[in-house]
């Protein structure tokens, strides 16, 4: 049988020279590649946080400590501790110290409320939560009966910054237990060493993956192995760089292409706590940042910062993006103003980070008729196909389809959720919900999401979420959330919503906008509420999102609007 263009790979000829089509599989898992780079370069800087410096010796020590700690704790092989954290050396020292004891990570977003917490807390059935003092002060009280949560264990934000790595905390902490605490306590023990295979849970990172709630997508220490050897061979990582780590950490993003590709090379990464333009300028100069991969709002925010030009840049060479739509103008705009040229990336949770990128040093295609930049070509070892939605017939190239991936970076499924890791994953291809084509070279290129997930500024929002906190408000009849184009944020919350008539109080979208901005996530709630008489649906009362999409389309003169 004739094998097929995707099967045959076109895109290999728009590889580097370095690039090989195949990568060798990893022999290593994570934390045995941390600890060979440890004894290897101990001195060496592992961590740059606004003035400290940690070196991977003394990051290696205390996470061993930390280690000791859950051990004491009760923390087995393959439990769960969740982390509640922002870009700063305790979540590095934290994961380490999880993995050490064979157990499993799961990231969490800081910005969560109290009842996404408890969702994600008890979905995961974590046993430790590794949290912001802060956190623990004000959101995560509401959880506390509600969770598997048998320990916290608190940091403060200042603890390790603008001084040593080994200092006692800053302040006295709100838990019985503290993450610099407990390093002190158990200093200078012992690597637990808890043999971990490359087939174990490593991350797991909530996504929406193909539909519905979020589920945990189970990303093994393979997985994360193969990806880090992807961008330290695609992106030419090596002894001299510098990683920007402007994505969140407890992003699949930031965890690959920061923390674990950092881990391989041996090389520093800046953190900053949590991205600010100023601050993530000054550190680039200050530490000569040479790599950042990050979603295009930092991009847009550092090019837009008022005294950006004031900022020596000269070190940056290797700028990649992804998470949301790139527009051409944006690419040029950032050329023009920095001479960095923007390479466009594509990934998901479930494909642990990249799946695609644009080759390094390489421009990346524009197609002609819809003016759409290119995600790039599919990574070493990965076979990317263009699928009939209904059919799961491959198409021609030009023709347009779902995009599914096969290669080693894929997730073997969803924690504790077989029927959406079997409609997910199917003969080793995620399905990954999106809609593109490629092109007669073998560019990829994104056009529409099969799934109706918005992508506000990286971070994914599932409607239904926000449509059901909307729901909770008694003046609101119907509600249908979309995501619309955003120059910022990539994409934007939009809420329509129609309101209950009879004795119901009143309300403003502004109004609704509060609600929702008290109750979720900053990244969730929606900044355009409007109101509308009636939300469009089918027949069979399946609502029309792309007819709310429309901007044309003329519905009500009731807007809410916050930036």
């Amino acid at each position: 049988m004739e094998t097929s263009i995707y099967e045959r790979r076109p895109w290999l000829e728009l590889y580097s020279p370095d690039v090989p089509a195949e990568l060798p599989l990893p022999q290593q898992n994570p934390i045995d590649q941390f600890r060979h780079t440890a004894r290897q370069s101990p001195g060496n800087a592992a961590i740059y946080y606004f003035d400290t410096v940690i070196s991977f010796g003394e990051l290696n020590s205390l996470s061993s400590a930390l280690a000791q700690a859950l051990q004491d704790l009760g923390v087995q092989p393959q439990d769960r501790v969740a982390l509640l954290l922002q870009n700063m050396p305790q979540f590095w020292i934290a994961q380490l110290a999880v993995w050490k004891v064979g157990a499993i990570v799961v990231p969490l977003n800081p910005m969560f409320k109290a009842q996404e917490l408890i969702y994600h807390l008890g979905d995961s059935g974590a046993k430790v939560l590794i949290a912001l003092e802060s956190l623990y002060q004000t959101v995560i009280p509401d959880t506390m009966g509600q969770t598997p949560v048998q320990h916290y264990i608190t940091t403060a934000d200042n603890d390790m910054r603008n001084m040593g790595a080994t200092t006692q905390p800053q302040s006295e902490p709100a838990a019985n237990l503290d993450l610099l605490t407990l390093c002190q306590q158990y200093k200078n023990m012992p690597d637990p060493v808890v043999p971990v295979s490359l087939s174990d849970i490593a991350l797991m990172i909530y996504t929406s993956g193909t539909t519905g709630r979020p589920k945990g997508a189970m990303n093994t220490h393979a997985n994360i192995a193969f990806n880090a050897e992807v961008y330290r061979v695609w992106m030419q990582l090596a002894q001299g760089d510098v990683i920007i780590g402007a994505a969140p950490v407890f992003h699949i993003t930031g965890a690959i292409g920061h923390l674990a590709v950092a881990a391989l090379v041996g090389i520093p990464v800046i953190l900053n706590y949590r991205f600010d333009a100023g601050e993530l300028l000054h550190a680039i100069e200050q530490w000569h940042g040479t790599f950042l991969v990050a979603s295009i709002t930092v991009y847009i925010a550092l090019m837009n910062y008022p005294q950006v030009a004031n900022y020596n840049l000269g070190s940056l060479r290797k700028a990649f993006s992804g998470g949301a739509p790139i527009a051409v103008a944006t690419i040029e705009q950032f050329r023009a103003l920095t001479g960095i040229y923007i390479h466009n990336l594509y990934g998901l949770t479930e494909t642990t980070s990249p799946s695609h990128a644009v080759p390094f040093g390489v421009t990346a295609s524009v197609d002609a008729e819809w003016k759409i930049l290119s995600i790039g070509v599919p990574v070493p070892n990965t076979v990317v196909k263009i699928v009939e939605l209904d059919s799961g017939v491959e198409v021609a190239p030009g023709t347009h389809g779902e995009i599914i991936i096969k290669g080693p970076m894929i997730v073997p499924g969803y924690w504790q959720k077989p029927t959406e890791s079997a409609q997910a994953i199917r003969d080793g291809w995620l399905y990954t919900g999106d809609i593109g084509w490629m092109d007669e070279r073998g560019w990829f290129y994104i056009i529409d999401r099969k799934k109706d997930v918005i992508i506000a500024s990286g971070f994914k929002v599932w409607p239904r979420e926000v449509e059901d906190m909307l729901y909770q408000h008694p003046s609101v009849r119907e509600a249908a959330v979309v995501g619309v184009p955003d120059p910022y944020r990539g994409e934007t919350v939009k809420a329509f919503v129609s309101l209950k008539v009879g004795n119901v109080p009143t309300v403003t979208p502004d109004e609704l906008i509060a609600f929702c901005k008290e109750r979720l996530a900053a990244y969730k709630y929606p900044r355009l509420v409007e109101i509308v008489d009636e939300i469009p649906k089918t027949a069979t009362g399946k609502i029309l999102r792309r007819e709310l999409r429309n901007p044309v389309k003329p519905t009500s003169p009731q807007k809410g609007v916050l930036s």
